[in-house]
């Protein structure tokens, strides 16, 4: 477990909406291996959620542009998906 104090360092460099953003990217990446479609809409959809969620005070504007598209994106994905 890593402690607080190299988890706050690393985020007084960044926003919130950048650290999301990586940790939406590593979730994408992890599931990839998994190879389904469904996985991924559902990965896409709640972080679309949580993008659309984040104060405009911790992240910028166009995070939350990302997080429509998202919702757009995820539920075509699953609609998509063979089962």
């Amino acid at each position: 477990m890593l402690p607080l104090q190299i988890i706050d360092s690393f985020l007084l460099n960044y926003n919130v909406g950048q650290a999301l953003l990586l940790v939406f990217i590593l979730a994408t990446v992890g599931a990839l291996p998994l190879k389904s479609r469904r996985i991924i809409a559902i990965n896409a959809t709640v972080f679309g959620l949580v993008f659309i969620m984040t104060p405009q005070s911790l992240a910028p504007v166009h995070y939350l542009f990302l997080g429509i598209v998202l919702l757009v994106v995820g539920p075509v994905l699953w609609v998509t998906a063979e089962r």
